[in-house]
């Protein structure tokens, strides 16, 4: 079967992914994990594998020990862990490692989330196209004949009980006023994490009462996918908040790694919005320290209210391209504090640069327990702008609607930025859209955002009718 496995089909920019038993089987997994000793240079050094609750998670987790320790790596296993579970331990025991997840794919995926010592990622910049060749080599030929490095060891560590203690090192719920909350782990690894962290499953009780939605560990996904990204898979979430008279909801992916709050009318509140909130709060935190300026590190779509509260908190916003290596890389550059993506992902200079949505969602629930406003005007007040969301359209040729559209704005008074897609603004700042091509699908992603839904509905439907082909007066 290795010859009907190729890895360049599995193997993406930041991660693996791919699905089981098409695109990613034993075999391979375990030449995947000597090449990632081979060419990280691994060997009689530790290195730490986990998985998610997929159901071939574990398969692939021992198959990945075989290969790792077949090239003298002494493998740590670490069980059932979320993704910044991965990161967590990557970060304190300096190891590398990896977790086995395909995120919030459906249950036929499966894939694997690498990290360097101290958790710092690995993508095709850093070492993942050679450890995919490499495995490709090592799945066509066979592993090196053995003796050439002394086999390595397997032992076991359980890592939730101190992850979670450290969560609460870093934001302290004990004494906030007494919270009722929602959480829809979505069969995912936060069915596992939350009661650790929140709970009291390991921990002393904090002041909040939880109403667990899907906290059963299925990788079968029973229920809805595990991807709060779609409005879709929120309408559980939303219903229970408002039944229950929640103060608020939280929604995890499959591995847990990201969060999105839903508040107690039952209405998201954008992860650019939480992303400022948490801004503010850290930037605060470092400042009474003595730091001055910190940095913030933001994606080209977040909206530009964040920016604007880094400012006005004393911060310095830095803008980067979209992608968890570009915003890891930059945060290490910057030594930033914090940094947030319009996809929920969080990262902390405190969780070694790494992303956890589980900090930032403990981050939202301080700042509603430390006073008595509602969720929704707390929010409000990160939020001022209208946006319209992230909206794809399959189209073949990118580059050209995209050379369409700026033809179309040509004279008129904007400003056009060419980092990661075209981002065209109005130069008098009353609105803004960015239009980028996907790596990995047919899709050119429109984002937009106006001073008022009024100004921005009618830009993204003039350059969504021009990217779509359709005719458009001037």
């Amino acid at each position: 079967m290795s010859e009907e496995i190729d890895l360049k089909q599995s193997f993406k920019a930041y991660d693996i992914r791919g699905v089981v038993g098409e695109n990613l089987n034993a075999e391979a997994i375990e030449a995947i994990g000597a090449a990632f000793v081979d060419v990280l240079s691994l060997s009689g050094k530790d290195v730490l594998v986990g998985g998610d609750m997929r159901p071939s998670s574990g398969e692939f987790a021992q198959a990945f020990a075989r290969g790792a320790t077949y090239r003298g790596a002494n493998i740590i296993m670490l069980g059932l862990i979320s993704t910044d579970e991965l990161y967590f331990a990557s970060g304190k025991l300096n190891a590398a490692g990896v977790v086995f997840t395909a995120s919030h794919n459906p249950a036929q995926y499966n894939g694997i989330k690498m990290s360097k010592a101290g958790a710092r990622p690995i993508s095709s910049a850093t070492g993942l196209f050679d450890i995919r060749d490499l495995a490709q080599q090592y799945l066509d030929e066979g592993l090196p004949v053995s003796g050439d490095v002394p086999q390595g060891s397997i032992s076991e560590r359980d890592v939730l009980a101190d992850y979670a203690a450290y969560l609460r090192e870093l934001v302290d719920l004990s004494s906030m006023r007494q919270l009722k909350i929602v959480v829809d782990a979505g069969n995912g690894m936060g069915g596992l994490t939350t009661p650790a962290v929140l709970g009291d499953t390991v921990l002393p009780g904090l002041p909040l009462e939880i109403v667990p939605l899907y906290f059963e560990l299925d990788g079968t996904f029973p229920n809805h996918p595990a991807n709060p990204l779609e409005p879709e898979n929120l309408k559980d979430l939303q219903a229970a908040v408002l039944e229950h008279g929640a103060d608020l909801g939280l929604a995890f992916d499959g591995d847990a790694d990201r969060c999105f709050v839903i508040d107690e009318r039952g209405l998201p509140l954008s992860p650019s919005a939480i992303t400022a909130l948490v801004a503010v709060r850290e930037i605060a935190r470092v400042q009474a320290a003595g730091e001055q300026s910190p940095v913030i590190i933001h994606n080209l779509i977040t909206s530009k209210a964040v920016p604007e509260f880094v400012t006005k908190s004393g911060g310095t916003p830095v803008m980067t391209r979209v992608g968890h290596s570009f915003i890891k890389a930059e945060m290490a550059t910057q030594g930033a504090v914090f940094g947030g993506e319009h996809s929920a992902h969080y990262y902390f200079r405190d969780f070694y640069n790494a992303d956890t949505g589980m900090l930032a969602a403990m981050h939202v629930l301080a700042a509603l327990g430390e006073q008595q406003l509602p969720l929704s005007e707390l929010g409000a007040e990160y939020e001022p702008y209208a946006a319209t969301g992230e909206i794809n359209s399959e189209v073949e040729d990118k580059a050209g609607a995209t050379a369409r559209v700026v033809a179309h704005f040509e004279g008129q008074p904007v400003d056009v930025l060419t980092m990661d897609g075209t981002t065209i603004s109005a130069s008098d700042g009353s609105w803004w859209f960015n239009l980028r091509p996907s790596n990995t699908e047919p899709f050119l992603r429109f984002n937009g955002e106006g001073r008022t839904a009024e100004i921005i509905e009618p830009i993204r439907d003039a350059v969504l009718a021009i990217v779509r082909e359709t005719n458009v007066a001037n």
